[in-house]
């Protein structure tokens, strides 16, 4: 079990979280999340949304980024933190737990003192998006905010994409840096690993949605396994 601990982040990584909750590029992404937050789900009537986009957050030495699609309408964007109370969160962090990557099993608010060891956590699009399907302009319009981040974290040896939009949103990162000269010669699917031409290793599993998960589509052991590997690659003692 890991324990608590408060990091601090660098400069750049500061500039780079401030630049996020700021942005205003997608008009449709704003409005739609401000509009959440103003009308709220019954069951957070009494709670103030964070309703801005959603900056990553993790350990600034983090060995391992964890890369999802967006916040969830009435998860991140209520609670301001990725995968903070909403379901897929429910069935990520106690997998990030038990392997010591996490601090705690729950997150429920920003205020819960999760913190996580190693890994960091963001997503392709930092705000939510109707439907959790973001335009490709959107996409790109938040792609600065990615390789900002990525170029903060300069200990990172894998990746591990939840999900084919933020696996293909990855790949444009490294088409746009060099990295790899075609997206083609990788593709998505549940427990695919590459070892990139820079060194580091991108693994891929399905998103820990409720549509995946409460269909069996991805089940705990299938996502364990892939978080495991990811332990192993990043020469992180098991």
């Amino acid at each position: 079990m890991s324990r608590s601990k408060v990091y601090l982040l660098s400069p750049r990584l500061q500039q780079v979280r401030e630049s996020i909750i700021g942005c205003e590029l997608c008009p449709r992404l704003r409005d739609y999340c401000r509009g959440i937050g103003e009308t709220r789900r019954r069951a957070y009537q009494d709670q103030t949304y964070w309703a801005r986009p959603v900056p990553g957050f993790g350990d600034p030495r983090a060995r391992v980024l964890i890369l999802g699609l967006a916040p969830g309408a009435h998860g991140a964007n209520r609670t301001g933190r990725p995968f903070t109370g909403d379901g897929s969160g429910d069935f990520m962090y106690p997998v990030l737990h038990e392997l010591g990557f996490a601090s705690q099993p729950k997150a429920t608010s920003r205020e819960d003192g999760l913190t996580l060891r190693h890994a960091w956590i963001s997503s392709v699009i930092h705000c939510a998006p109707p439907g959790d399907k973001p335009t490709p302009q959107e996409i790109r319009n938040c792609a600065p905010h990615l390789a900002g981040e990525i170029e903060a974290l300069p200990r990172i040896r894998v990746v591990v994409c939840l999900g084919k939009i933020a696996f293909d949103g990855y790949l444009a990162y490294l088409l746009h840096t060099g990295v790899i000269a075609r997206k083609s010669a990788y593709r998505f699917a549940h427990g695919a690993q590459y070892l990139l031409p820079n060194g580091l290793h991108l693994l891929a599993t399905y998103h820990p949605s409720l549509r995946n998960t409460n269909t069996g589509r991805l089940d705990r052991p299938m996502f364990t396994r892939i978080f495991l590997r990811a332990r192993e690659l990043a020469g992180l003692a098991t």
